[in-house]
């Protein structure tokens, strides 16, 4: 278990990349020889090395940096079946992968997992020695000591202690959470939003996810809803929702709502990709559908916007791509329905992923804990 100065010091490098002995112990507010102390331990338990060295005016300065290899995270996703295992490394850097089979039932999710790790960890002993912690992405609503699924549709769970349930079978501290917020802090942690204290991540695909960072830390809310513009009504008595509701985002904007919007029409479009293609040939169905998800889309995201004013938004998704119909209907969406003041100030970044997005965003949601904690003051 790290201390609290040791964390603190792996928090400021965590979040601004290698620093030098001299820029650690003012960002700390220690002196040097309190500082190099902290960093010395770190570095004998090889989650600190030296890097590069700087020269500048003076003395020249060595840089410290988290080692990669100093500790080790799994993570695994319940968002699809098979359900793919990741081992990563203390950047974020993916060294290995299993599957396991889906299950709803907490048990046996527990014991598939102590059945993989064997599997994920064979020929790779200095992981399994360094094993630190163990994170799993689900959809639903998490605890804000990420131990217990509040609720989950998905998989039919109330108050699931699924944390406690899979730790008791791998002696593995674990930590679970929502998908998109696991993706959020995988952004802050190693991605793109290292740098950003104000963000919103939304991740599109078969259903909508949005999580926020605030002041550089994740924010959930009271009851650990916060973010889930996927259950906004956008349409009043609109179609029937799976949450119980009518008329969410979900049902609108999703890519199975916008596949089921399509067989509906009489179109034999598969993915999103196909539809743009009908759309560019001028097919109005096709047109209608895009223009219709892409403008529910945007609206949702222009409420983000005025609601929290972030420094970024982040599209993430798996499928298609945003530089067609769907994508310029979803930004015509945005500056149409925010304050004009505020119309383009915020960057709007897309990013394609891949199928390890939520197994990766679970296994930084271990590293977090590592690292940082799971609520820093």
């Amino acid at each position: 278990m790290l201390s609290s100065s040791q964390r603190q010091l792996l928090r400021v490098i965590s979040e601004s990349g290698p620093l030098s002995r001299t820029v650690l112990a003012e960002s700390m507010g220690l002196s040097k020889a309190a500082m190099s102390g902290i960093a010395r331990d770190l570095i004998t338990l090889g989650i600190l090395h030296e890097t590069e060295m700087v020269y500048g005016q003076g003395r020249p300065s060595i840089l410290l940096d988290l080692h990669p290899e100093g500790a080790f995270f799994v993570g695994i996703s319940l968002l699809e079946d098979p359900a793919p295992m990741v081992l990563s490394d203390l950047n974020g850097k993916i060294i290995a992968r299993e599957n396991m089979p889906l299950s709803r039932d907490p048990d046996v999710i527990a014991s598939l997992i102590a059945e993989a790790l064997p599997k994920l960890l064979a020929g790779r002993l200095e992981a399994a020695k360094k094993l630190s912690g163990l994170g799993v992405a689900l959809s639903g609503f998490v605890d804000e000591k990420q131990a217990n699924c509040v609720q989950s549709t998905l998989l039919g769970w109330q108050d699931m202690p699924l944390a406690k349930i899979i730790r008791q079978k791998t002696g593995i501290e674990t930590f679970i959470e929502n998908d998109a917020k696991a993706v959020a802090v995988s952004e802050k942690l190693f991605g793109i939003a290292r740098d950003i204290r104000n963000f919103s991540v939304v991740s599109f695909g078969d259903g909508i996810g949005c999580a926020h960072f605030i002041r550089g830390k994740l924010y959930r809310g009271n009851h650990g809803g916060a973010g889930e513009i996927a259950h906004c009504t956008i349409e009043p008595n609109g179609s029937p929702c799976r949450c119980g509701k009518r008329g969410c985002l979900d049902t609108i904007a999703s890519i199975k709502a916008i596949k089921e919007m399509s067989k509906a029409g009489g179109l034999s479009c598969t993915s999103l990709s196909e539809l743009e293609e009908e759309a560019s040939v001028g097919n109005a169905v096709a047109i209608r559908i895009l223009h219709r998800a892409g403008g529910a889309l945007g609206l949702a995201i222009a409420h983000l916007i005025q609601f929290n004013d972030p420094g970024m938004i982040l599209i993430t998704h798996v499928e298609g791509s945003f530089d067609g119909l769907f994508g310029t209907v979803v930004q015509q969406a945005i500056e149409a329905n925010v304050l004009p003041r505020y119309a383009g100030q915020t960057p709007i970044r897309t990013q394609r992923v891949d199928g390890d997005i939520w197994a990766r965003g679970a296994a930084s949601i271990a590293a977090h804990n590592f690292l940082i904690g799971p609520n820093p003051n």
